[in-house]
């Protein structure tokens, strides 16, 4: 048995090293989502992309992805329909989509103080902001740390302590997942992509474009992300935030727990709550017509 076991971790080494990468494959005619203008700006040394829709003389809304997607992943599906009356603006945040790859560790308020850099250099003073889970988080900084930028804000499917296990857990966790990473590149994109597919929050016209976007990563800094969310707790100082606040909760989260989420509106003073209901935590991919409903409704 053993000689069995070696013989074939051998092979998929070898396999690993020296075969083909081969891609799934994608049904039918492929298209890439409709994409928001893009630019990038500097901000201290670094270079971060900016994707704008809408009027350019609308009022601003400021729209933070979460890990694993860039603004274009997550926001495809509701970017339309804000940018009818807004100048919505997207930011990739470092390490995601074509904004700059800068390596060591970070944390969540580091992200924040890049969004507030990229905020000014596009001229934009202060803005609703949206957060969805990791960017949750992000806006949750930006509103402590730069609190004068937001007007209003909108948390979905994040929390502020977002992980349900101990610290120490989630860094052997994540360490595997990195260390899993790094053996074998294309065993998680394959997981996501199979799984975004197959529950329709891709649809299936934009496989290849899914593929690509799974692939155009660091796993290194892409579990950078991971670490950083992981030490991520504003329980002691979200409810000092003085900003109307919006929680849109996704009933059947399975990253972030409902829970977790219901307990975070409850320590903001006055915060209004929208639960989708069945939702998971793609509901931005699977339910955009009640979250861009939820997010108008709380402009207005």
């Amino acid at each position: 048995m053993r000689r069995v076991i070696c013989a074939a971790g051998g092979a998929y080494a070898l396999w690993k090293l020296f075969g083909p990468q081969i891609p799934p494959r994608f049904p039918g005619v492929q298209e890439r989502p409709s994409d928001a203008t893009g630019r990038t700006v500097i901000v201290g040394r670094d270079e971060f992309l900016v994707r704008e829709a809408g009027p350019a003389d609308g009022p601003p809304l400021v729209l933070i992805h979460g890990w694993v997607y860039d603004s274009l992943a997550t926001w495809h599906r509701i970017v339309p329909e804000l940018a009818a009356g807004n100048r919505v603006v997207c930011i990739d945040l470092r390490n995601h989509g074509r904004s700059d790859h800068i390596r060591g560790r970070f944390s969540i308020a580091d992200l924040a103080d890049e969004v507030a850099g990229v905020m000014d250099a596009i001229g934009i003073t202060s803005a609703p902001v949206v957060g969805y889970s990791m960017g949750g988080m992000t806006a949750q900084e930006l509103a402590r740390r730069h609190p004068g930028k937001v007007e209003r804000l909108v948390l979905a499917a994040t929390a502020a302590r977002p992980t349900w296990f101990p610290r120490w857990f989630g860094q052997v966790v994540f360490g595997l997942g990195r260390a899993l990473g790094r053996i074998d590149p294309l065993l998680l994109p394959r997981i996501g992509y199979r799984y975004l597919t197959a529950t329709g929050a891709i649809e299936r016209r934009h496989a290849a474009w899914l593929w690509k976007v799974l692939l155009d990563r660091d796993v290194n800094l892409y579990y950078e992300a991971a670490f950083a969310i992981n030490r991520f707790d504003s329980r002691d100082w979200i409810g000092s935030l003085r900003v109307p606040v919006l929680c849109i909760i996704p009933t059947c989260d399975q990253l972030i727990l409902p829970g977790h989420q219901r307990a975070t509106a409850e320590a903001i003073e006055g915060a209004a709550v929208v639960e989708i209901e069945g939702a998971r935590h793609e509901a931005v991919l699977t339910h955009p017509e009640e979250i861009t409903a939820a997010i108008a409704g709380f402009l207005e």
